[in-house]
């Protein structure tokens, strides 16, 4: 076992979560680390909530994230007869039983443990049971040690022990001949021999009843290492409240893999004070040393703020690749230029902190017509200013090539032409190609625009202009 092996294995009843997600994530780093194997196994003996769909929503957001796995996907559905097998050893060894009570008289143990104040464990009845009643249907459990204490040596938590006397004999086989989760994943561990398990600190009261079952089979120990949970800013349980807890939904809100991979490896794990990381450094520094004993706590801003950095310093063409199904999904044709989208998204890149709002900042670039609403034309199209506009227009048509430089050079003609500052040209100029007031400059958005495109929406606007012009002169508005 001196390869490390890691693994991360979902159950596929619902949507890959962040916590998740970020269990995956450390899997992955530490495999990474310490050139290792990770090995994606998905847990779906749970019949009726395990689903296709889930599984797929598991496997996409995997890819999505770019958290590569070296062998499977393996399922345990495909893996039963393995299990009951191991049932079978441990029976024979004297460390598993029959159990024939039923849900009735199971349920009424309960309820008396409860009422006399106790903790509502299976009474044994059947562990020493000698007789084995023909025909009856029959669980089995493992026989855990009735004294002594199992001691769990976490990587993150520490030393943490557990009384034996207050584990159940735990079903590892039901009376339907289905194999139980603590069960299966001892037998896939040992048998998948894996390293290290890495997992969220909610499966720490697992882990004594499955140390004891290791030692029951004969299995080497992995090295066990809980995280803590991420919580929500109130510190509950992250959950919708909270805001989007799906990864596949943060994929649809445009947010970059990069980023929710950064963002993840900092809630929970620190190098330093540095914030930013490629992944290539997150391989390099990640170790179990650095991740801390306290649960993280999700912050929504922190989140956009990397998200923001990264969509800042992606190069354009990787971001038009990024951004193509989001302007698709908004309806507008697709570019068949990807150099102009990458020009495009290169003006916008530093404004928008999804790739949705990218798409909303550049709507004005992705539609044939803009319409401007009539108080910007009162207020920034005057009779005063006309002359200079429509001399800018008269350059605009000759500007060859059309490249910013030329742009700016027919700005600064004109400026110096009626001595004007460039706000009182570059304002009309922004309203009359982009519909508004706020926009990439000016210079820029021409030039990503294109010659004919500026020139229809500039003659489109300085119509409009004159007959405002007109009509004032007339007193009809």
């Amino acid at each position: 076992m001196s390869e490390v092996r890691t693994r991360f294995a979902p159950s596929p009843t619902g949507y890959l979560h962040l916590g998740g997600a970020r269990t995956a994530l450390f899997n992955y780093l530490f495999a990474r680390h310490h050139n290792g194997q990770f090995v994606l196994r998905i847990e779906d003996t749970d019949r009726e909530r395990s689903t296709a769909e889930s599984i797929q929503a598991i496997l996409d957001a995997m890819v999505w994230l770019k958290l590569d796995w070296d062998e499977g996907p393996y399922y345990q559905s495909q893996r039963v007869a393995f299990y009951l097998e191991h049932a079978e050893r441990l029976l024979a060894s004297g460390h598993a039983y029959r159990c024939y009570c039923t849900q009735e008289e199971l349920e009424a143990k309960r309820e008396q443990a409860l009422r006399a104040g106790r903790k509502p464990m299976y009474d044994r009845t059947c562990r020493q049971r000698n007789e084995q009643p023909g025909g009856r249907p029959y669980a089995v459990r493992f026989k855990t040690p009735v004294d002594g204490v199992t001691v769990v040596e976490d990587l993150v938590k520490g030393h943490v022990a557990f009384e034996n006397c207050e584990l159940d004999d735990l079903i590892i086989v039901r009376s339907d001949g289905s194999p139980t989760y603590n069960l299966c994943v001892v037998v896939d561990d040992a048998m998948m021999r894996i390293t290290h398990v890495i997992r969220g600190d909610d499966h720490l009261t697992n882990t004594p009843k499955q140390i004891l079952m290791y030692r029951a089979l004969d299995y080497p120990l992995p090295a066990f290492a809980h995280l803590p949970q991420i919580l929500g800013p109130d510190r509950t349980r992250l959950s919708k409240r909270h805001g989007a807890t799906s990864v596949l939904a943060y994929r649809e809100m445009g947010y970059l893999p990069d980023a929710l991979v950064n963002y993840l490896a900092r809630l929970g794990w620190s190098h330093g004070d540095q914030e930013i990381f490629t992944r290539e450094e997150l391989i390099e520094k990640f170790s179990l040393d650095h991740v801390g004993k306290s649960a993280g706590i999700y912050n929504a801003e922190k989140l956009e703020w990397v998200n923001f950095h990264y969509m800042k310093t992606t190069p354009p063409p990787e971001l038009a690749r990024a951004v193509k199904p989001f302007i698709a999904a908004r309806g507008y044709d697709l570019p068949g230029d990807d150099s102009w989208l990458a020009k495009m998204v290169a003006t916008l890149q530093e404004r928008a902190k999804t790739l949705v709002e990218l798409v909303e900042l550049g709507r004005f670039y992705l539609i044939d017509t803009v319409e401007i609403p009539p108080d910007l034309v009162h207020k920034h199209f005057k009779r005063e200013i006309l002359p200079a506009l429509e001399r800018l227009r008269e350059l605009f048509a000759t500007v060859d090539p059309w490249c910013p430089e030329a742009i700016q050079r027919a700005f600064e003609r004109v400026m110096s032409e009626f001595h004007l500052g460039l706000g009182k040209i570059a304002q009309p100029v922004r309203i009359a190609v982009t519909g508004g007031t706020v926009s990439p400059g000016i210079f820029e958005v021409l030039d990503v625009l294109g010659q004919a495109r500026t020139l229809r929406r500039f003659d489109s606007a300085l119509t409009l202009a004159r007959q405002l012009v007109a009509l004032e002169a007339t007193g009809t508005t």
